[in-house]
């Protein structure tokens, strides 16, 4: 039976990536599911043009 190659190099960061995405997922569904679209979209607008 063969060695298993280990791809940590390649795996630590996708990991992290995939950890991100879903705390921003989860972050994006909770403020919806609490304040609604219309008033969540509101505040990510209102929050997209206080960065510009």
């Amino acid at each position: 039976m063969p060695a298993l190659v280990s791809t940590a190099r390649l795996s630590r960061p996708l990991l992290l990536l995939a950890v991100v995405v879903s705390l921003v997922m989860a972050a994006t569904l909770t403020l919806w599911a609490y304040y609604g679209t219309a008033v969540f979209f509101e505040i990510v607008r209102s929050g997209w043009l206080a960065c510009f």
